[in-house]
Order: structure tokens, then C-alpha cells, then sequence
């Protein structure tokens, strides 16, 4: 990664300076504590004036709007108390002068306002694009006192310069800035400083947010599939080993073949099995006579039945439940951009998020000799493919006993071949969560096969006449 630096600083400046002076700074917005967006507009264009000034990404462009999406910010719904300051003094304000501090990675920006008293007040906004001494100062002109900053700098934090309200401001001490490499020589012919600052540090804030995003939803998934799964052992190692229901039964139907042999009140009964053909030994209840000891093992049969059925239902749920989380993992692993994400985690936590309509050209669409291919990245998609886009004749395809992609093929007037549907086997093997180079098994039929189940989590669907292809 290549720091931004005072050469680069100065181009961009040099490069929009006739439209920075004279702008007025319509809004101001601050998404995070270290992000901050101004709306500047001059000439009848309006600009988004966006500063970064956290350590590792350092920098201020004019930001185009693909870039503020692929920088995921969010504006929150109560400012910070620094972006109430500045829309105090600033806002509607027009930048009177500006510079840049020469061999210094700082750029100022001159207000000329009224004050209170409605008198003349020259203040300046000091941007300091320095790594961890990143900041944004507002200050009185005249006076140089600090009126407020973004980062308060405290005796204990730095020795030779404080920085809060209140204080004079003073200029950092200089120091040599002159990289080996500045970023300004990748710039090529076809783009502007500008641009050049804008893509190089979306690409990285993207990929970082991204890595961000991926860590923290994993970890909210993680442990709830963690605990599933071992709800799914339990359930299934006790149904092995108690499962006694059957043998209840018998135990119940051959005692009452036995009644003949009046053997009450004894502590266990010798009788013929005739299903296994063989002699068994029954345990009885001495206190018992023998109908009631039968009547016991029925009454042990009907609970252990009940029991059997109650696990099984649970277990089936928590199938459903492991299948669906591991779903969200696979979405997780394979999102590619900060939108990817947003559904991912609307889904987690549906109360948190604002509800937002699927669009069907969110879905990845192909084209294969003429039919098209829909294929949903997360269980938000996949539902959407199921009970939006799918008809009757349409082909839906699926990785068997593993998470994966909904892989939906249209159908209009012709019917697709073996190769078209066998070429959608891949698109659904290649989209899964399945090793390589394992072959796996793809199942596919017809959409009108398909059904969700009541209150199924999304994307869980049951189908029936399915055929399956080894890829």
C-alpha cells in the first residue's frame, strides 16, 4: 500500500482549485469518527468533498458515488458532536481561499462568516492528513484559537503540540515527506489525480470493510451452528441408544399371550419370542400381577413412542436449522461487495435492519445458448429465485447434502437439451461449498416440484421427482 503523500496532495489540489474556491459547503455529514463528507457546489456542479483520516488510509478526493458504495459508509442517525460544530460554523458558508502547506501533507480551506453578533468572522478548516496524526482542526484566523477538533490531542498523548478547544493552534513540526514512491506516478494517461485518489483507497477501504464484514458476521454464525450441531449428535446418539420402543411393545404383547401361565407377582418370566423364535427373559415387577406388569410395558411403549416422535420432529428442525446456517456461511465465504453483506446481515438480525426490496438484477444472470440462468449468492436471493422468479416449467438445480447456491433455469418457448441442463449441473457445483476435486451429486427438477414449507427459513425448499447427475 502506498501512503498518501504531500506530492499527491498538492496535484489534487492544483487539479481542482478553480472549482474549490468559491464553493459553498452545502451539508456536512460524518459517518464514522474518522470519516467525513462535504457537499460542496460551485458552478452549478455539486461535489461530495470526502476525508479520510484514519491511520492506515489517510486521504481526501472528491468522492463519485460507486466509491461511497463500495466504501460502505453509513450516515448515522445522531451526529457526532464534532459534525454538529462544524454544521454550527460551516454549513452554508462559502470556502473564501484555500492552500496547500508547502512539503506538508495539510490543506486549508478559509471561510469568511458573521458571527453571533453578526460580525465578520474569517475561520479555517485545518486538515491534517498525517497517518495516526491524522485530523481536522477548526479555528479562528485571527485569533488562531482552536474552536473544536475531531481528535482532542492531550498533554499525555503528544508533548510537543496539544490540540483542543480552547488552545492556539499551531502548525506540527516539519519533518521530511518525500517518498521513494509517491502515489501520484501510478496515475496513468486516461484518469485524474483525483480519480486516482478515489479508486486506490476505495479499492483498499472496500477490501478492508469487506474482511471486516466477513470476520464479524462469521463470528455471529460460527457458535449458533457450533451449537446445532451438537444439539443434532446428542439428539441423534440418544435415539440410538434408548430407543427401547419396539421392544416395549413386544415385551407387552407377550406377557399378554402368557396370561395363561398365571406367574404373578414373580420377578421375571421365561415365554417364547415367536417374531425372533427364540426364548427370551422378562423382567417383571415382583408387586405386579402379570396383566398389570404388561399393561407397564405398553404404558412404557406409548411414552418411549411419544418421546421418539417429539426427538425426531426436534432433530428434523435442527436439520433444518444446520442446513440454513451453514447456507449463511457458504453467503458469507462467497460475498464479493458491501451489499452482499447488508442482506447477509438483514437476515441475521432482521430488527436491526431497515427492510429493503430484493431486485432481481441483484442476482447473478447468465446466458446459455439463448436460456437464462438465475443464480442466488445468499438465502435472501435464493428465495427470491423460488418465489418470485421461478414458473412451473422452469429447471431448479441444487447441490445434494451441501450448502450451496439455487441455480434456476428458464424456460420459454424451447426445451433445453442435456447439454444445457448438464452445464447448469456445473454452474450449480461450482457455486457450493463442496471440496474440489470431489465429485458431487446435483439434483435438479421441475420448478412446479418445489415447496417451501410453512414458516421454512429462506431458501429452504423440499422437492419431490428429482434426478441427480454425478460433477
Amino acid at each position: 500500500m502506498i501512503n498518501f503523500d504531500c506530492i499527491t496532495l498538492k496535484a489534487f489540489f492544483e487539479e481542482n482549485i478553480d472549482f474549490i474556491i468559491g464553493a459553498r459547503l452545502q451539508k456536512i455529514q460524518q459517518p464514522t469518527r474518522r470519516d467525513f463528507i462535504f457537499s460542496l457546489r460551485n458552478n452549478g456542479e455539486s461535489r461530495k468533498l470526502y476525508i479520510n483520516i484514519n491511520p492506515q488510509t489517510y486521504h481526501t478526493c472528491f468522492m463519485s458515488g460507486v466509491n461511497e458504495a463500495r466504501r460502505g459508509l453509513k450516515i448515522p442517525k445522531h451526529p457526532p458532536m464534532f459534525c454538529m460544530l462544524l454544521r454550527k460554523y460551516l454549513e452554508g458558508c462559502k470556502i473564501s481561499d484555500a492552500l496547500v502547506i508547502e512539503n506538508e501533507r495539510i490543506i486549508e480551506f478559509h471561510f469568511e462568516t458573521m458571527d453571533e453578533f453578526s460580525e465578520e468572522r474569517s475561520l479555517c478548516l485545518c486538515i491534517e492528513l498525517m497517518g495516526k496524526h491524522s485530523n481536522i482542526i477548526l479555528y479562528d484566523r485571527k485569533t488562531s484559537v482552536i474552536i473544536g477538533c475531531a481528535h482532542n490531542v492531550g498533554a499525555e498523548k503528544s508533548r510537543y503540540r496539544e490540540l483542543q478547544g480552547g488552545l492556539k493552534y499551531i502548525y506540527p513540526p516539519t519533518t521530511p515527506n518525500i517518498p521513494s514512491e509517491p502515489l501520484i506516478s501510478k496515475k496513468n494517461n486516461s484518469e485524474s489525480v483525483n480519480e486516482l485518489i478515489d479508486n486506490y483507497f476505495a479499492d483498499i477501504q472496500e477490501e478492508n470493510n469487506i474482511k471486516n464484514e466477513r470476520t464479524k458476521l462469521t463470528a455471529m454464525i460460527l457458535p449458533k451452528l457450533k451449537k446445532v450441531k451438537n444439539s443434532v449428535s446428542k439428539i441423534e446418539a440418544l435415539l440410538k441408544k434408548r430407543d427401547n420402543t419396539e421392544k416395549y411393545k413386544l415385551y407387552g404383547e407377550l406377557l399378554t399371550a402368557n396370561l395363561y401361565q398365571k406367574c404373578d407377582y414373580q420377578s421375571q418370566i421365561e415365554v417364547f419370542d415367536y417374531i425372533n423364535n427364540r426364548n427370551i427373559t422378562i423382567e417383571l415387577d415382583n408387586t405386579k400381577t402379570l396383566n398389570e406388569n404388561a399393561q407397564r410395558y405398553f404404558k412404557l411403549y406409548s411414552k418411549s413412542k411419544s418421546t421418539k416422535e417429539k426427538s425426531e420432529e426436534l432433530l428434523n428442525n435442527l436439520k433444518i436449522e444446520k442446513e440454513y446456517l451453514e447456507n449463511i456461511l457458504y453467503s458469507i465465504e462467497q460475498a464479493q461487495n458491501i451489499n452482499e453483506f447488508e442482506d447477509i446481515e438483514s437476515e441475521i438480525e432482521p430488527e436491526k435492519s431497515k427492510p429493503k426490496k430484493q431486485q432481481e438484477h441483484s442476482i447473478l444472470k447468465l446466458n446459455i445458448k439463448g436460456f437464462d440462468v438465475y443464480i442466488g449468492r445468499n438465502n435472501k436471493q435464493n428465495d427470491y429465485i423460488v418465489s418470485k422468479l421461478a414458473k412451473d416449467n422452469d429447471y431448479w438445480f441444487h447441490t445434494r447434502l451441501c450448502a450451496g447456491s439455487h441455480v434456476l433455469l428458464k424456460v420459454q418457448n424451447n426445451e433445453p437439451d442435456e447439454e444445457i441442463l448438464f452445464e447448469c449441473c456445473k454452474l450449480a457445483r461450482e457455486y457450493s461449498s463442496a471440496a474440489q476435486p470431489s465429485k458431487v451429486g446435483i439434483i435438479y427438477t421441475r420448478a412446479k416440484n418445489l415447496r417451501k414449507p410453512p414458516a421454512a427459513p429462506l431458501g429452504y425448499v423440499t422437492y419431490k421427482n428429482e434426478k441427480e447427475v454425478l460433477v
